[in-house]
């Protein structure tokens, strides 16, 4: 049989990439939730051989070079902390984040852009107090009118999110694979409901 994996492995090279690592900051909490903070298997064992890192679970697999044998890592600790950064990037992916992925004109998920809720025209300018995220038809619903001129509503007012409020957003889309060695590892610090 392990003639047979390593086969599999040598012919579908992107078996490889079905094997990716959890990455945890030495606190144990994932570095980031959304994207998920994950590894190529080849990092974390790179990363485990140089001692940056500890093993706390595996995959069943395992790959060998002349000299030894390692099971391939599913959940990796980091042995040096790595502060978390206070500041939010502007960026759209954080904007869509922020959102929650869905217009807030009209609460659809699709075709998703953003929109300037004071136009540009007007001299709004490209802040988050002023950047939402919109689809494509509320965004040309709106045009460089404002909101009153439009008849549209927000369903919240754009705010500046803190690091901790996208981290904890990030948690509420999780990606398409989870494997079980880390579920542990991904909600052991949420907030428990009373």
């Amino acid at each position: 049989m392990d003639g047979d994996f390593r086969t599999t492995f040598v012919r579908e090279p992107g078996a490889l990439k079905q094997h990716p690592a959890l990455v945890l900051n030495a606190d144990y909490r994932p570095l980031s939730y959304y994207p998920l903070s994950l590894w190529p298997w080849q990092d974390a064992v790179k990363a485990a051989f140089l001692d940056r890192v500890d093993i706390v679970a595996h995959y069943d697999e395992v790959v060998r070079s002349p000299s030894m044998t390692l099971q391939i890592p599913s959940v990796v600790v980091l042995k040096d902390f790595v502060k978390p950064q206070k500041r939010v990037a502007f960026t759209r992916f954080n904007l869509f984040l922020r959102d929650e992925f869905r217009c807030q004109y009209c609460g659809t998920k699709t075709e998703l852009t953003f929109d300037h809720v004071i136009p540009r025209a007007s001299g709004g300018i490209t802040s988050w107090e002023n950047v939402v995220a919109a689809c494509a038809r509320c965004n040309l619903r709106k045009g460089s009118k404002s909101l009153r001129q439009a008849g549209m509503s927000l369903f919240k007012p754009p705010r500046q999110p803190s690091a901790s409020e996208l981290l904890n957003m990030g948690r509420k889309f999780p990606p398409n694979h989870l494997h079980e060695s880390w579920l542990d590892f991904l909600y052991w610090d949420a907030e428990l409901e009373a």
